[in-house]
């Protein structure tokens, strides 16, 4: 690193760190609002679903009187039911409208069917897009489907038949997941809120190193210092490095101490999110730091202004972390080839981390190689567009 880089670079840092709207957007929106808001609606879901499986199933049964065996089998395994008189449509209207969450029918004809020996119709009203009722609804199913079960295997014994002859093959799950693993499902996120936030990090950086030079009427006049104009730029966006590598770091941290507050533990999970893991997942990720900042200051040399900056900016930060979201919905699994996407390598690698999986040493260095390598080329040609006369306007 040349004299005339440490100079820029350590100027812009100082400058930047003095930019009450830099260090707001930098080191408080970007570090501490995705992992609060990942934290209070992780906690929220998980509080729910604890709630869920603690509290009583409340039950609305229409037609008690055809099935009084039935109701006191649900019953007897903690269902609270409550008596009322509806038809299809009534009932139906009422778990609409969510005056009730889940009505069971009865039809008239049910003790007549079953005592012929044929199948007993039971209707259970649910409104499958409350997804407050969902847990409640597939216990209720499963309670129904055991009695039914119990039921059929009082037949066969009353056949001298017995109820094993129905189930010719018993299926065992064996179950390899691990709590951190299973824990995924949650924080499988949490790297598309660790790539925003290093590029929030240094959105305004990159911007200021060409349209709001521009638009100041600064850039000129810098650009006629006795400094090549590579080294000017070059040390500019080591500057955006930095703060995008203080964001990450900041940001992986804060999520560490959020996960010591959300109930993972009553869901059968763990968070594998230690200070090891952390600089773990931060060295995985930190190669993608010059490419980013290659990226949004090469996109931002195109703009005229500060605003149009931020335009086109907030539209390319989202390309990184397009695949993350591909991966995250097709539960994509690490392999070599995929090492060489940016920002899907680092997802990839971090979320194995996370899981307490090793990895293959091959798999790291092909991700930060070709990482390092687009990023070098990011660089060069933000470099070439910065020695562009038409970089003054």
């Amino acid at each position: 690193m040349t004299r005339a880089i440490r100079i820029v670079f350590a100027k812009e840092l100082l400058e930047n760190l003095r930019d009450r709207r830099v260090i707001l957007s930098a080191f408080l929106f970007g570090v501490l609002l995705a992992p609060v808001i990942f934290g209070l609606t992780t906690s929220l879901a998980s509080k729910r679903a604890v709630e869920s499986q603690d509290k009583p199933l409340r039950l609305t049964v229409s037609g008690i009187e055809h099935a009084p065996n039935l109701v006191n089998f649900l019953e007897e395994n903690g269902v609270e039911t409550k008596t009322l008189s509806l038809t299809p449509d009534e009932a139906m209207s009422a778990v609409r409208a969510g005056r009730e969450d889940l009505v069971l029918l009865i039809d008239a004809e049910y003790a007549e069917k079953l005592q012929a020996g044929e199948p007993a119709p039971l209707d259970l009203v649910v409104d499958t897009a409350n997804n407050q009722i969902g847990a409640s609804a597939e216990r209720a199913r499963r309670l129904l489907e055991a009695y039914g079960g119990q039921l059929a295997a009082l037949r066969l014994l009353v056949r001298g038949i017995s109820p094993e002859v129905v189930h010719p093959v018993e299926v065992r799950t064996l179950d390899v997941a691990t709590p951190a693993g299973r824990s995924l499902l949650i924080l499988g996120m949490m790297t598309y809120f660790s790539f925003m936030s290093m590029l929030v990090g240094g959105f305004y950086l990159a911007i200021d190193t060409t349209a709001g030079e521009r638009e100041r009427g600064s850039l000129e006049p810098l650009l006629a210092l006795p400094v090549r104009r590579a080294e000017l730029i070059v040390g500019k966006m080591l500057a955006t490095s930095a703060f995008m590598s203080i964001s990450l770091l900041l940001t992986l941290a804060a999520f560490g101490v959020v996960l010591q507050f959300i109930p993972l533990e009553a869901l059968g999970m763990s968070a594998n999110f230690g200070p090891r893991v952390v600089l773990a997942i931060f060295a995985v990720m930190l190669p993608f730091v010059p490419l980013g900042a290659g990226l949004m200051t090469a996109v931002a040399s195109f703009t005229r202004s500060n605003r149009e900056a931020q335009s086109w900016l907030s539209v390319v930060m989202l390309l990184p972390i397009a695949p993350i979201m591909f991966a995250v919905v097709n539960g994509t699994k690490p392999s070599a080839a995929l090492m060489t996407i940016p920002s899907l390598s680092q997802h990839l690698l971090a979320t194995s981390l996370m899981r307490g999986d090793s990895i293959p040493a091959l798999h790291a260095a092909i991700s930060a190689g070709t990482t390092l390598a687009l990023g070098a080329v990011l660089v060069l040609i933000a470099i070439r567009l910065y020695q562009r006369e038409a970089i003054l306007g």
